[in-house]
């Protein structure tokens, strides 16, 4: 039985969840596609078979409705999946969870409070270099992780800035870490985990225009105890893959963009390669959508199994919270 789900947003977010979910028609209903603006609608169904609306309490309220899929900018979350969790619902919502860590907080308390699934649209863990990586962490084949560097050296143009409300506090809750790199944060927090955040520096660098920082970096402590680094900037021109290297007793990996490759000390090598577009340029929607499919179908196997997300509520809190700490270090620094 195919679940239904309404869509609650149709920006720009829309699109790679749009292709997501026209490979899964198998599996789920899209009842609703709901906007306040007419206008999106309008521009929403010249490129989806999906039913529109603005009234977007009537598609959450459905009673064919089972799922909310969450795609308003951030500061919308909370009111959003309020009204489909008290509606019974369960919900899948675009990252950031919130503005906020605190509003991210009270969205993930409705959730449990309600009995419903959370899962948060984080879509790196999916990405079959991210998949093989894991694998290869949890079965000990790199041996114990004796260091670790992160980047993410993005680009974008103050074109992308000068659009209302981008890279502010009252619209995207932050900047580059919040907004483009709590991606590979997250990634990177998941499969190593963070004990600490050592020292940080947080700037707005002269190429940007801006309220937020478009540069982080910080020095980790990871939950073993290992050194890492981090650098996070939408200020590198013309912006390349972000890239993740884990030194282990038995091997080193480096994982750039979708690809992974491994280089053991008894001298055997481990590669996958992909060449799928990941958004790290002026083109922000440049990005292949199957990890997208990838993170609703797993949500659909968490309603089916009664589990949690891969990426749930819960778990994208901890992300939520070591962004906090490596902004309130860099602006005390």
């Amino acid at each position: 039985m195919k679940l239904g789900l309404a869509i609650v947003g149709l920006g720009p977010a829309s699109e790679p969840h749009t292709k997501a979910l026209l490979d899964l028609a198998d599996r789920v209903d899209v009842r609703w596609a709901a906007s306040r603006s007419q206008a999106r609608c309008d521009a929403f169904a010249q490129r989806a078979p999906f039913p529109t609306t603005t009234d977007i309490a009537a598609a959450i309220s459905d009673s064919s409705v089972q799922a909310v899929l969450v795609l308003t900018p951030p500061a919308a979350h909370l009111d959003v999946a309020e009204a489909a969790f008290a509606a019974g619902k369960h919900v899948l919502v675009e990252k950031p969870i919130e503005l906020t860590t605190a509003r991210a907080e009270r969205l993930v308390a409705a959730g449990r409070a309600a009995g419903r699934k959370l899962g948060v649209v984080l879509q790196q863990r999916f990405r079959d270099g991210g998949v093989r990586l894991r694998d290869m962490l949890e079965s000990g084949r790199l041996g114990r992780v004796e260091a670790a560097a992160v980047s993410v050296p993005w680009w974008r143009p103050q074109s992308y800035y000068d659009e209302p409300g981008r890279g502010t506090l009252a619209r995207d809750g932050g900047g580059v870490l919040i907004t483009q790199a709590i991606h590979t944060i997250d990634m990177f927090r998941s499969l190593l985990g963070v004990r600490r955040v050592v020292a940080s520096q947080v700037r707005t660098t002269g190429l940007h225009r801006m309220e937020t920082e478009d540069y982080a970096s910080a020095l980790l402590e990871l939950d073993n105890g290992a050194p890492a680094t981090l650098t996070a900037t939408t200020a590198s021109y013309p912006g390349r893959q972000e890239r993740m290297e884990i030194i282990g007793g038995k091997g080193t990996a480096l994982l750039e963009g979708g690809s992974l490759f491994a280089n053991f000390l008894d001298g055997t090598k481990e590669e996958f390669v992909s060449d799928a577009r990941t958004g790290s340029g002026a083109s922000i929607m440049d990005f292949d959508h199957s990890p997208h499919r990838a993170v609703i179908a797993d949500f659909l196997d968490a309603i089916a199994e009664d589990r949690d997300p891969r990426a749930s509520g819960e778990d994208v809190l901890k992300t939520h919270r070591l962004i906090d700490e490596i902004l309130a270090k860099g602006r005390s620094a």
